[in-house]
C-alpha cells in the first residue's frame, strides 16, 4: 500500500500543467528526472470538472491496468498524514504486468512522474481531451518517454518502488486536466472496466480489439460476423439474439451474464475463429501472434507467458479465468 501518493496542492499541479501545454519542464518535472523525491504538501483532493461531461459509453476503448486485489486503506481518498490518498493501489507481486488503461502518449517516465506528494518509478499517459491515468511504484519501465501506446499494451511491471509497505500498482486518472483526479473505481466503470479483476462490459457503437474478439468468438457460435472490430447493428442484433437462447437478458451489451457464455476452454491442438479471438485478445496485451486459429505450440507458449506474468495458474489453457484478465 501507498505511503504517500497524496495529491499535491491544486496551484501547484496547474503550473505543471501549463509548462506541459508549452512542452516545457517545471521545476518539479525536473527534480524528478533527476530522480529526487518529493515530500511537498498537500490539501486534499481535486474534483475533475469535466467528469459528468465525459463519455460514459463503455466503448471498448479502456483495458484493465494491472491484475490483483485492492488492499484495505489502498482506495482513492483513504487518509495520508492529514491529505487524501489519490488513486486505487491493486496488489500483487513485484513484476506483474502493468498494462495502458487507454491509447495515448507516455509524457511523464520519472521518479513519481513528477507530480508532487508521489514516490518511486512512475509514468503518465496522456488520452486525450485532458484526461490522463498514473502508475506507480514501477519496478520497471517497458515504454519510453514520448512512445504512443494502445490500450492494454504492456508498459510497465508491478514493483514496491517508493515509500510503500508492500508490491502494488498505484493508479490514478485525471479528468479535465493533470491534477484533476477523479475515483479511479468509478471513473473506469463509467467506461465498463472493473478494476478488481471481473468481465469488462461493452455497449452499442463500442470498436476495437475487444470487439474483434466477440465477433470472432460470436462467428465460432454460428453467427457469422465480419470481425471489422466495429460492434454496430449486425453485431448487436447477433448478440441480442445469443443471449436470447443462452436466457440472458437481450440487450445487445456484451457484460459479465454474456461472456462466460460466449468463450471456450481452449487448449494446444484446439482451431478455429475462438483461437483467433483468442490470439486477438493475447496480442492486444502485447503477446505477438500471428492470428491464424490454430493453437499450436507458439500460442501456448504466449499463454502460459501471459498467466506467470499476470501471477494466474500456469497451464497454458485458456479458461475462463484467463479469458476474463485477457479481455477485462
Amino acid at each position: 500500500m501507498c505511503e504517500s501518493c497524496a495529491t499535491p496542492a491544486v496551484e501547484e499541479l496547474a503550473a505543471d500543467e501549463e509548462a506541459l501545454r508549452r512542452g516545457g519542464l517545471s521545476r518539479r518535472g525536473l527534480l524528478a528526472g533527476l530522480g529526487a523525491g518529493l515530500g511537498l504538501s498537500v490539501i486534499g483532493l481535486t474534483t475533475g470538472a469535466s467528469t459528468a461531461s465525459a463519455a460514459s459509453a463503455k466503448n471498448g476503448a479502456w483495458a484493465n491496468p494491472a491484475l490483483g486485489y485492492f488492499p484495505q486503506g489502498g482506495h482513492y481518498g483513504a487518509p495520508r498524514g492529514g491529505a487524501a490518498h489519490a488513486g486505487q493501489d491493486i496488489t500483487n507481486s513485484t513484476g506483474t504486468g502493468v498494462y495502458a488503461a487507454a491509447a495515448g502518449t507516455v509524457i511523464r517516465r520519472s521518479w513519481g512522474g513528477g507530480l508532487g506528494g508521489r514516490t518511486g518509478n512512475a509514468l503518465v499517459i496522456s488520452h486525450g481531451g485532458n484526461q490522463y491515468t498514473y502508475y506507480g511504484h514501477l519496478s520497471a519501465y517497458r515504454v519510453a518517454l514520448n512512445a504512443k501506446v494502445k490500450a492494454g499494451q504492456r508498459i510497465a511491471d508491478m514493483g514496491a518502488t517508493g515509500n510503500v509497505t508492500g508490491p502494488h500498482l498505484h493508479f490514478e486518472t485525471h479528468s479535465g486536466g493533470l491534477g484533476s483526479i477523479t475515483n479511479p473505481v468509478t471513473f473506469m466503470t463509467a467506461r465498463g472496466v472493473d478494476l478488481g479483476g471481473g468481465w469488462p462490459r461493452l455497449d452499442a457503437g463500442a470498436s476495437g480489439a475487444t470487439v474483434v474478439v466477440v465477433q470472432r468468438l460470436m462467428t465460432q457460435r454460428g453467427h457469422k460476423l465480419v470481425a471489422d472490430g466495429n460492434y454496430g447493428s449486425v453485431s448487436v442484433a447477433a448478440v441480442k439474439k445469443f443471449q436470447a437462447s443462452k436466457g440472458l437478458v437481450a440487450d445487445g451489451q456484451v457484460g459479465p451474464a454474456t461472456w462466460p457464455k460466449l468463450v471456450y476452454t481452449l487448449r494446444q491442438g484446439s482451431s478455429g475463429q475462438h483461437v483467433s479471438a483468442l490470439q486477438t485478445a493475447l496480442n492486444r496485451r502485447s503477446a505477438g501472434l500471428a492470428v491464424d486459429g490454430t493453437f499450436g505450440s507458439v500460442t501456448t507458449t504466449a499463454v502460459r507467458a501471459y498467466q506467470g506474468l499476470n501471477r494466474l495458474v500456469v497451464d497454458g489453457e485458456a479458461g475462463p479465468v484467463t479469458w476474463q484478465a485477457l479481455v477485462g
